[in-house]
């Protein structure tokens, strides 16, 4: 997207985002003249980072969607899951949440003309939820992708109105598609307004399809294998226990595999991010505009002995990639600031003059770092809600009922108390998570960042009382926090008494079905 770049680690409840910034320089926040900027926002699906970038509100698709769009924390926007049941693009969240999203402020008070196309939540088009008749308030033009990523084979909400595609690539490879109805916009859009355009690719979400030019890339290819790739997590959660290590040659190749055919997807969203670049470029708005690119969550191949999947607590789930150019932008910066994707909306409200304060939004503007230094809160807050089944899994009837996502080797990736809360703390006196799960026994799970990046040891049991008071009280605070009580930094009442069982305590209903462990 650029030859210069500036990167921010950051950390939050959902995902972990580092934003990599470029730009030529310019005179004025909003470039020479008083024209406001355009801004754009490419977001992937599934694409992970492993050091450095942005942090995410939840580990999983739809909770981290709705925390981009609203710029709240899954515990206040309430979107759980992916299912409809769950809240994912339900009519109780068309009706309490899509008229506050960053998109609709920036349609209904900005004047923006805006432009969406491709994956929106993954239960969008459902028939319980209006259909594809439905088009979220705040777009001018809209191509929504009908329920989860596909690359063929899918139906599209063209202005309310469905476009089926079937397998040819010439004509219905999506996300080639999503470039080609994206510089449409861009070359007929009118001149006269600033637009914000959010281009959501179905890569490298599965089943991992590539286009057939790049079918052959990446053959040697592996998933890397990283500290923390096949060891067992014996300090862990119990689910994270029960992963057998070594893992099989079979699982290996398959992951492996996976990983190859990831990358392959990827590069048609090179060829996208390139033809918006250069449109962007031809037509001289290039630096007049704004450009960002992330995930909506990460996603692990190996790393614990955990086959594929998203859904834990660690980096490698919860932080993705973020990289932003714009104007005013000095080329070549880091920033390690723990930014969160409840962030992306107020920052490009902020970037469009709409004040932030005047919202519900959790998160905060990261404009002021970007341009120059500025102060930020230490604590980001992550959250999840395991899913499990009522009845134990016909393949794999020891592990009994409240697991889900399991793979042939019965090995499970979730469950009905893989329900968890974090607080990620960055500061120059300490980088630590902190987590508590909602099972039976309160599990505590404590990462010093800094000495074990890779969260091989849990030190829970180690760490100094008073750290473990005042993390639990952070993540206390964080979790009963709404708009500006979630941007202020940490105040840790030195009487507070460490009790880990009042975390929970609004889901005491849930005990009687979670798997005793």
């Amino acid at each position: 997207m650029g030859s210069n770049s500036f990167s921010l680690g950051s950390f939050s409840s959902c995902l972990l985002i580092c934003v990599t910034l470029w730009s030529e320089q310019s005179c004025g926040l909003f470039g020479q003249s008083n024209r406001r900027p355009n801004i754009v926002l490419i977001l992937t699906d599934d694409l992970d980072i492993m050091m450095g970038g942005l942090f995410v509100a939840s580990p999983l698709c739809c909770p981290s969607r709705a925390s981009i769009l609203t710029g709240k924390y899954p515990h206040n926007h309430h979107v759980i899951n992916n299912t409809l049941e769950g809240n994912c693009s339900s009519t109780a969240w068309q009706k309490s949440e899509e008229p506050q999203t960053f998109p609709a402020l920036l349609k209904t008070y900005g004047g923006y003309q805006t432009f969406f196309a491709g994956k929106y939540l993954n239960q969008y088009g459902h028939p319980g939820a209006g259909g594809v008749e439905h088009v979220p308030l705040g777009w001018s033009y809209w191509l929504g992708l009908e329920k989860n990523s596909k690359y063929y084979n899918y139906t599209l909400s063209v202005n309310g109105k469905a476009q089926k595609h079937g397998a040819d690539y010439s004509k219905d490879y999506l996300t080639d598609v999503l470039a080609n109805r994206s510089l449409e916009f861009l070359q007929y859009k009118s001149s006269y307004q600033p637009f914000f355009m959010m281009v959501s690719t179905p890569a490298p979400h599965s089943p991992w399809t590539a286009a057939p030019q790049y079918q052959d890339s990446f053959n040697n290819t592996k998933a890397p294998r990283d500290p923390n790739f096949d060891v067992h997590g014996k300090d862990k959660h119990w689910l994270i226990r029960q992963a057998k290590t070594p893992m099989t040659n079979s699982s290996v190749q398959f992951l492996d595999d996976a990983f190859r055919k990831r990358w392959r997807t990827l590069l048609s969203v090179d060829d996208l991010v390139e033809s918006i670049v250069k449109k962007l470029e031809a037509r001289g708005e290039l630096e007049n505009t704004y450009i960002f690119f992330t995930s909506d969550n990460g996603y692990h191949t190996g790393q614990f002995s955990l086959p594929l999947d998203k859904r834990q607590l660690y980096e490698f789930d919860i932080r993705v990639p973020l990289m932003v150019r714009g104007p005013n932008i000095k080329p070549n910066q880091t920033s390690q600031l723990p930014v969160a994707n409840v962030d992306l909306g107020p920052t490009i409200l902020d970037i469009a003059g709409y004040n932030v304060n005047k919202t519900q939004m959790d998160g905060m503007s990261f404009l002021p770092i970007m341009i120059n230094s500025s102060s930020w809160r230490t604590d980001i807050l992550v959250e999840y809600e395991g899913e499990g089944r009522n009845v134990s899994d016909p393949a794999c009837p020891l592990l009994g009922p409240g697991v889900s996502e399991c793979f042939p080797d019965c090995v499970c990736e979730d469950s009905y108390n893989n329900t968890y809360a974090c607080v990620r703390t960055v500061a120059p006196s300490a980088n630590l998570q902190y987590c508590e799960f909602d099972d039976n026994e309160v599990f505590v799970e404590v990462y010093n960042m800094t000495a074990d990046p890779y969260q091989l040891s849990n030190i829970a049991k180690t760490i100094e009382q008073e750290v473990l008071e005042r993390m639990n009280h952070r993540l206390m605070m964080l979790q009963s926090c709404a708009g500006q009580t979630c941007r202020t930094p940490g105040v840790y009442d030195p009487r507070f008494e460490f009790n880990p069982r009042q975390m929970f305590s609004s889901h005491s209903w849930r005990l009687g079905r979670l798997r005793p462990k």
